[in-house]
């Protein structure tokens, strides 16, 4: 088996998570600002064996998609273009950030620590990576 990763788009961050490779267990691997991320995309995807990237999408409460929508789009395609062996998916997101705040705030983790925007990215890829292999 490949493991999967997750991409958790953002405008200014992004989130990257990633199964085992018996995509059983999912961890939390980096989190890159928007200007460094393709560079870590494509030497981890050179370098591992990922059978499949799921990139979360964020909707409004009525179910359409939010303004980054065209970018997360356009990583899906230059993804596919790029590494057309991996199969890329979109997946909803429902709210990863507000959960991987509590879950981080669960943990017992400091003020501090808890207040870090690159974990919550990271963590955010984990709940929506752990959503997506719920409804598999």
């Amino acid at each position: 088996m490949n493991r999967i990763l997750c991409i958790d788009y953002g405008s200014k961050k992004i989130g990257f998570a990633v199964t085992d490779m018996l995509q059983i267990a999912v961890h939390p691997l980096e989190t890159k600002l928007q200007a460094d991320y393709w560079s870590f995309l494509e030497e981890y995807l050179n370098q591992e064996q990922v059978g499949k990237v799921v990139i979360g999408y964020p909707e409004h409460a009525d179910g359409t998609p939010t303004k980054i929508f065209p970018d997360i789009k356009g990583l899906k395609r230059k993804i596919e273009k790029n590494f057309p062996a991996i199969e890329v998916v979109l997946h909803a997101e429902d709210f990863s950030s507000k959960r991987a705040k509590e879950i981080i705030l669960r943990s017992g983790a400091k003020k501090k620590r808890r207040q870090d925007k690159m974990l919550v990215d990271k963590i955010s890829a984990v709940v929506i990576l752990q959503d997506y292999l719920g409804h598999i």
